[in-house]
């Protein structure tokens, strides 16, 4: 049976500031600005939005148990560019055996990761 659910359209990204959440997705990161929403971004087809719990009367909590791993060409080039924007990475780069990491996060606490696989699947290596 398929399921019903065909792509990841929105990752609700909470912040105690919108703005300066805005000023971290678009000019630290790079991310595109949605042209119709002031606090919504894109990554290729998935968009990233600012929430504010707040707003909703939710204790604001940093997403510590959903990271989002976002892909790279090259991670060391990424992260050495991100701390010249003075992004502080927790840790060093690693080499899982399959692909490189580096984390951080978002002004709010917001765990994200620069990712690069660079093993192929193993379907892909036998073919």
């Amino acid at each position: 049976m398929a399921s019903p659910i065909s792509k990841v359209d929105v990752v609700g990204i909470p912040s105690t500031d919108a703005e300066r959440s805005r000023v971290f997705y678009v000019e630290t990161l790079g991310l595109r600005p949605d042209e119709n929403a002031r606090y919504e971004f894109w990554v290729g087809d998935t968009c990233f939005a600012i929430w504010q719990p707040a707003q909703f009367g939710v204790e604001y909590q940093p997403q510590a148990n959903s990271i989002v791993l976002l892909q790279v060409d090259d991670v060391l080039a990424a992260r050495a560019e991100l701390e010249g924007k003075g992004v502080q990475f927790d840790g060093e780069t690693f080499d899982t055996g399959v692909c490189h990491m580096a984390n951080f996060t978002d002004p709010d606490g917001n765990p994200l990761t620069l990712h690069r696989r660079y093993a192929p699947y193993e379907d892909e290596a036998r073919a």
